[in-house]
């Protein structure tokens, strides 16, 4: 019984000496490029959107503002897949949180409103405010 409770006691102990955490020695820059990257990602997957009748146009809180809230609001329409761009954007959302708080990054914390609507022009989503 002794023998198995320090086994499990040095298995632990192991297990938090080496445990990971993402990112914990990386610069600013890395993490600056990193965020930029993933926004450009969203961004460009977001614009491969189309709207028509057999599409709904919606839009979704982008970003992480040091005071809280987004900085945006992207709009997309339903032609792509929205469960994917909803996992990428929470996932940036909590990054770019992350990252604020991380190099202390602060913002004018004016609340950004959320449009009034979508529209479709064009084939292409547009915000209305």
């Amino acid at each position: 019984m002794k023998k198995t409770l320090i086994l499990l006691f040095t298995l632990c102990l192991s297990l938090v000496a080496f445990q990971c955490e993402d990112n914990i020695d990386s610069t600013f820059e890395e993490d600056q490029q990193e965020l930029t990257g993933l926004k450009q990602s969203i961004e460009d997957l977001a614009s491969t959107s189309v709207c028509n009748e057999n599409t709904e146009c919606k839009f979704i809180a982008f970003g992480s503002k040091p005071c809280g809230g987004p900085w945006s609001y992207l709009i997309y329409s339903t032609s792509i897949d929205e469960a994917n761009l909803k996992t990428l954007v929470a996932n940036y959302n909590k990054k770019e949180a992350a990252y604020n708080q991380k190099w202390g990054i602060v913002s004018d914390c004016a609340m950004v409103n959320p449009p009034v609507s979508t529209t479709c022009e064009n084939n292409t989503c547009v915000a209305i405010y």
